[in-house]
């Protein structure tokens, strides 16, 4: 009986060991097809997102990744370095823009063609690509043909297998800076479906073929298992950091923050704010690469409102710190040709401007009325003050005042005083007081 008890549970054990294999190995032979979110401008933490996503596709031997897109655009080297990516993946790369309401603007059409397969949503937009600066700014009559010419020989070669009107278009997004519906795009053959969301995206690229460098290759995503792929911490901190709003704020905290420490060492707080504040912000500087004259003027409005601390001016000083400020910073981040997504708030700035003009002129007030007020220390502050005699002989003695022992002699004119007797202070003659009988 127990032979019999031990055979029925070891068969019990292996058909349920037999049955979690079966579902592991079912789940391994379903198709993986890893998503993304590119959400903002075409940066270099974009293109650090991209790549990561596209080499974990290939080490899972994903069946395809989703690029979900929505941006107005950027820098036109980074767009370049994710092209290449996306045309060297061993994975099918889908570029999606999506949701309703977004764009791939700029640098994201180039990109969009570049995907082995594309498509939208609906009421989204893909387009107006002329080419700018790296920092945003408008190109030099000679640099602005290089890049178009250079652009438009990417595009053609991206689109070039879906026909000489898509070609012509893509040529138009760059010299003219067109730009299509989701409706238009798909009419016209720019992207190959129009879909909802990921899940009617993979039902419609099921049993589509697209080009891949070791020849054509047919998508298998109908019962595709998703993953999604989201930003590291880190990738979502240096993208936000190339937000010029956020890299202003950084640049007029961190300022401040050292100019309080300095006024008042000895602490470490403020100065650990401003050093992790400036640096910060320069990391995002140095990416949009703004106008660094703007600096210069920036550090002329904080020596303005240092010099009206301690010159006689009452905020003169520090109204032309604030203008200064605010054009300083307009130098910086809204040189002419930059285009609206590299611009700062222009409220913004005169708002910190303003609000640092306010904090600089609180610290003028107390200053002023610390000169003008009252002496609150030392011997002088003793002058009518009242007091007890401690000893007294001939005219002189210790009188005790707020808790103090003083020399005292007695004022002329002033009723005879002896041991005990109240006094009041009439005047300070350096460590000696002279008093009168009260």
């Amino acid at each position: 009986m127990k032979s019999m008890k031990a055979i029925r549970l070891l068969l019990v054990v292996l058909g349920i060991s037999l049955l979690a294999f079966g579902s592991v190995h079912a789940r391994q032979n379903v198709p993986l097809v890893l998503t993304m979110k590119a959400e903002g401008a075409i940066m270099p933490p974009m293109l650090e997102y991209i790549q990561r996503g596209i080499e974990t596709a290939e080490t899972q031997r994903a069946e395809a990744l989703v690029i979900q897109l929505d941006t107005p655009g950027g820098s036109i080297a980074t767009m370049k370095e994710i092209i290449t990516a996306i045309r060297a993946s061993e994975v099918p790369v889908i570029v999606f823009v999506s949701p309703r309401g977004a764009w791939a603007g700029s640098a994201g059409a180039p990109i969009t063609m570049s995907a082995h397969a594309a498509a939208m949503s609906p009421e989204t937009v893909i387009g107006a690509a002329s080419p700018v600066g790296g920092g945003g700014e408008d190109l030099g009559e000679t640099m602005k043909a290089k890049e178009m010419e250079a652009l438009t020989s990417i595009v053609r070669s991206l689109t070039a297998r879906r026909g000489p009107e898509v070609v012509e278009l893509a040529e138009a997004m760059i010299t003219e800076a067109r730009a299509v519906t989701s409706e238009e795009a798909l009419e016209i053959g720019l992207i190959d479906f129009m879909a909802e969301d990921t899940d009617d995206l993979l039902d419609k690229l099921d049993g589509f073929t697209v080009e891949m460098p070791d020849g054509p290759r047919t998508l298998h995503t109908a019962d595709a298992r998703t993953e999604a792929l989201t930003m590291s911490l880190i990738e979502q901190l240096l993208l936000v950091l190339t937000d010029p709003n956020i890299a202003f704020l950084l640049l007029a905290i961190g300022v401040q923050a050292i100019l309080i420490e300095l006024s008042s060492p000895g602490g470490w707080v403020a100065g650990f704010i401003g050093v992790v504040c400036l640096a910060l912000a320069t990391y995002g500087m140095g990416v949009l690469e703004v106008e660094w004259f703007g600096l210069v003027v920036i550090g002329i409005s904080f020596v303005l409102f240092i010099l009206d601390i301690k010159a006689p001016t009452h905020g003169a000083l520090t109204a032309a710190g604030v203008g200064t400020f605010i054009v300083g910073a307009l130098v910086l981040f809204n040189s002419p040709g930059t285009p609206q997504i590299q611009k700062v708030s222009v409220p913004l700035v005169v708002g910190m401007g303003l609000t640092i003009g306010v904090v600089f002129a609180s610290i003028l007030v107390f200053a002023l009325r610390a000169q003008h007020g009252p002496i609150r220390m030392g011997a002088e502050t003793l002058a009518r003050k009242s007091g007890s005699v401690r000893t007294w002989s001939e005219g002189s003695g210790q009188v005790q005042v707020e808790s103090e022992l003083w020399s005292a002699e007695s004022a002329p004119g002033s009723e005879p005083i002896g041991k005990g007797d109240r006094v009041e202070v009439v005047e300070v003659r350096g460590l000696r007081l002279i008093v009168k009988k009260k």
